[in-house]
C-alpha cells in the first residue's frame, strides 16, 4: 500500500473511489451506515466459524443482517485508529502546509521541488481521506455475525475486458469459495447484483484520473524554479508534462468510448481501429509513466545540492496579521 501511494497516488484515490461507491450502495441496499458498508469491504464481519462475511449473498441472510445493523456505528470506529479529532488534525497540518507555501509564492520566496513534490502528495491525501473518513482504520479485531456459514462451492461470474479496469482494477473478475475466506485484499470492493449507473462508472473512471491531472499540474507550478542544471530542468518539466497529460488524455478516450467502453467488450470489437488507438495510447503512458515518476520521486532530493538564496528565507507572518 506504502508503495502505490509512493509511485502512483493518484491510484490509491482510484482504490479509495471504488471502495466508497461500494459502500454506498451496500448502505442503501442494506439499510446500514457507511461506517458498516466499510467495514464489510474490508472483511470485518466474521461468521461463528472463522470465515469471513464477504459476499452480497450473505448479507442476505437476515439473520446476518440484524446481527450487522444491530452494531452500533461508533462501536466500530471504537476499535480503529483513526478517529475525526486525529483525521481532523492531519488536514489541518496539510491545510497549514499549502497556507505556508502560498504564502512563499505571494512575498516571491522560493519554493523548493520538495515542497512541490509533497504539496502533490498531500492533495492525492486529501482526496483519500475524504473518500475514507468512514473507513475505519487500523482494525485488528473483527466482530461475529450470523449464523454457522456453509461454504458454498466455486462459481464463475460473467467477465469482460476493458482497458481502464486493467490498470484501475476490476471490483470482482471470480468468485470461487469466498465464503471460505479468512481475510479480503486491501482494495477489495464487492459488487451488487443491480447494475451499476453512470455515476459509478464515470466515478471509478474519471476520479483518478481527474486526481492525476492535478498531481501533475501541481509539479507543473515548478516549471520556471531554478535548478542546479538545465537538464533537471528538462527532466523536470517533461516528466511533469507526462503525469499531466496521461490522464488528460485517458478522459478523452474515455469520454468518445462512452460507459459502454467501461463496461462492454462488444464496444471495443465493434470499433477496431478505436481500439487500437486507444490501447496504443495506453501503452505509450503506462510505458513513460513509472519513468516520469521515478524522476519526479528523484529530482526534488538531488535538488537540495543548491538551492536559491531566498529558499532560506522564512515567510515573513506580520504581514498578514495585523498587530494587536
Amino acid at each position: 500500500m506504502m508503495l502505490i501511494a509512493i509511485i502512483a497516488p493518484e491510484c490509491m484515490v482510484g482504490l479509495a473511489t471504488r471502495q466508497w461507491f461500494a459502500a454506498r450502495r451496500l448502505s442503501k441496499k442494506f439499510g446500514f451506515s457507511k461506517t458498516h458498508a466499510f467495514f464489510f469491504v474490508m472483511g470485518g464481519f466474521v461468521g461463528p466459524s472463522g470465515y469471513v462475511v464477504a459476499t452480497t449473498e450473505q448479507l442476505g441472510n437476515q439473520e446476518t443482517l440484524n446481527d450487522i445493523i444491530s452494531i452500533d456505528a461508533e462501536d466500530i470506529k471504537d476499535k480503529g485508529k483513526g478517529d475525526t479529532f486525529s483525521k481532523g488534525v492531519a488536514l489541518v497540518q496539510v491545510l497549514w502546509f499549502t497556507t505556508h507555501c502560498l504564502a512563499r509564492v505571494h512575498q516571491h520566496l522560493a519554493v523548493t521541488e520538495l515542497e512541490v513534490a509533497t504539496m502533490g502528495f498531500a492533495v492525492m491525501n486529501v482526496f483519500t481521506w475524504i473518500l475514507w473518513w468512514d473507513k475505519p482504520l487500523g482494525v485488528e479485531r473483527q466482530i461475529v455475525v450470523g449464523p454457522p456459514q456453509r461454504l458454498l462451492p466455486c462459481k464463475k461470474l460473467p467477465f469482460s475486458v476493458s482497458l481502464p479496469m486493467v490498470f484501475f482494477g476490476t471490483e470482482s473478475i471470480a468468485s470461487c469459495g469466498a465464503q471460505g475466506l479468512t481475510s479480503v485484499p486491501d482494495f477489495w470492493s464487492p459488487t451488487t447484483s443491480e447494475s451499476v449507473d453512470l455515476s459509478h462508472v464515470v466515478g471509478i473512471g474519471i476520479m483518478p484520473l481527474l486526481t492525476g491531472a492535478i498531481f501533475g499540474a501541481i509539479h507543473c507550478a515548478a516549471w520556471r524554479d531554478d535548478f542546479p542544471t538545465t537538464a533537471e530542468v528538462w527532466i523536470w518539466r517533461v516528466s511533469s508534462l507526462v503525469i499531466v497529460s496521461m490522464p488528460v488524455a485517458w478522459s478523452s478516450v474515455l469520454l468518445i468510448g462512452g460507459p459502454g467502453l467501461l463496461s462492454d467488450r462488444r464496444v471495443f470489437d465493434g470499433h477496431r481501429h478505436f481500439t487500437i488507438a486507444a490501447g496504443s495510447l495506453f501503452v505509450l503512458f503506462a510505458s513513460l509513466y513509472p519513468v516520469a515518476r521515478l524522476f519526479l520521486l528523484v529530482l526534488p532530493f538531488t535538488a537540495l545540492r543548491s538551492l536559491p538564496p531566498s529558499a532560506f528565507v522564512d515567510v515573513d507572518w506580520d504581514s498578514y496579521i495585523p498587530h494587536l
